[in-house]
């Protein structure tokens, strides 16, 4: 069967597709941020990721041989020893601390002259937080907080009704004065 088979397929043949995601691969590595059309950006994520996730392999191990076999399975499929080599020696530092999402795409207009889709693709820095969280996502914790409050009002509400009742007492008293005098 050949499900889920098609993904990315950028309408050329495989081997044409594995050149192009390597030389886009090589010059997001070389220059930090490209400018490719939207389909290419978004094929090129996963498998820049990939990359990446071999060379913080590699800083992470103390064993030379794997370092190296990192390295080499990362020039077997960017084909450029330069890039790669600025990869694992230099901005590989900037993701030892990230768990993922190395890559970050910006949608552009569409180019002039044929209409295609454009982006930015750019490597992201390890300080970078990312996007703060929408309005959305707190709302659903201030409606569970106020089902908590009501639970919790409760026993103040109990011990509150006495001293309403002093109040009120005190207050029929002061009413009861006032019409004596």
């Amino acid at each position: 069967m050949r499900h889920r088979s098609h993904r990315h397929s950028l309408g050329v043949k495989k081997e044409h597709r594995e050149a192009l995601m390597a030389n886009l691969a090589a010059a997001l590595f070389r220059h930090g941020r490209i400018e490719t059309t939207l389909a290419k950006a978004k094929a090129l994520r996963p498998f820049a990721e990939k990359i990446i996730t071999l060379a913080k392999k590699a800083a992470a191990t103390d064993d030379a041989s794997r370092k190296l076999h990192y390295r080499r399975q990362a020039i077997a499929k960017v084909r450029d020893k330069a890039a790669v080599k600025a990869l694992f020696d230099e901005r590989v530092n900037e993701f030892v601390n990230r768990k993922g999402g190395y890559v970050r795409i910006y949608k552009l207009i569409q180019r002039e002259s044929d209409g295609a889709s454009m982006g930015i693709i750019e490597l992201i820095s390890g300080d970078d937080e990312g996007y703060t969280k929408s309005k959305r996502a707190k709302k659903p914790a201030a409606k569970k907080e106020k089902a908590e409050k009501p639970a919790e009002e409760a026993p103040v509400a109990v011990e509150e009704a006495p001293a309403a009742e002093e109040a009120a007492a005190e207050g029929d008293a002061s009413s009861e004065e006032e019409k004596k005098d």
